[in-house]
């Protein structure tokens, strides 16, 4: 569990439109600050800042949110819940922070990231991916970026179910069946499982 990353946001007093296009003119982003108690607080923040802790931490990592209320700071645990980009520059426009409690747990959809080259496909199989991302369930410190997948030693025959996911200590997949992540299959099956799906 590494140590949290802070990112310093100010609260804002202003609705609408027009002052929000003003703070993009000046490279600020409005947002709002969902606490965990049902409160909103509307914030802002500078857009190359928040760049770099995106970066960081993406939609799965809890971070540190400072907001900075006319000198009185208070820090809040937060996702990146929601983001709007702008269709041209692809820069942040919005951004809502989801407050969480650390020693509660929190539903998140991570990513999958398929590593290596099966054995099966070698050997003249194919593999198909049902799903690239999954809900992880644990508590905001343990969530993790990504989940990674070796699937060098998946032969053909082999179907990674979500009940098969190797995930840290504390994390669990959410599901009501145990759903196929992937399966490697005989070329002349591929459309045979497609249809079973």
């Amino acid at each position: 569990m590494s140590e949290m990353k802070t990112l310093s946001v100010q609260k804002r007093n202003t609705l609408g439109k027009g002052p929000s296009r003003r703070l993009r003119e000046e490279a600020i982003v409005p947002a709002v600050y969902y606490a965990p108690d049902g409160k909103n607080i509307l914030v802002q923040v500078a857009l190359n800042p928040l760049n770099k802790i995106y970066e960081q931490v993406g939609r799965t990592n809890v971070f540190n949110l400072e907001i900075d209320d006319n000198g009185t700071k208070t820090m809040h645990p937060v996702f990146v819940w929601d983001a709007q980009y702008h269709p041209v520059k692809n820069t942040f426009t919005h951004i809502d922070f989801y407050g969480v409690e650390l020693d509660k747990e929190v539903k998140v959809k991570v990513r999958l990231r398929f590593v290596g080259t099966s054995k099966g496909v070698k050997a003249g199989g194919r593999m198909e991916v049902y799903r690239e991302e999954v809900t992880l369930v644990a508590k905001p410190q343990d969530m993790p970026r990504v989940v990674d997948i070796d699937v060098t030693n998946f032969d053909i025959g082999t179907n990674l179910r979500a009940s098969g996911l190797l995930l840290p200590e504390g994390v669990r997949v959410e599901y009501k069946s145990d759903f196929s992540i992937l399966a490697v299959m005989a070329k002349d099956k591929a459309k045979e499982g497609e249809e079973e799906l």
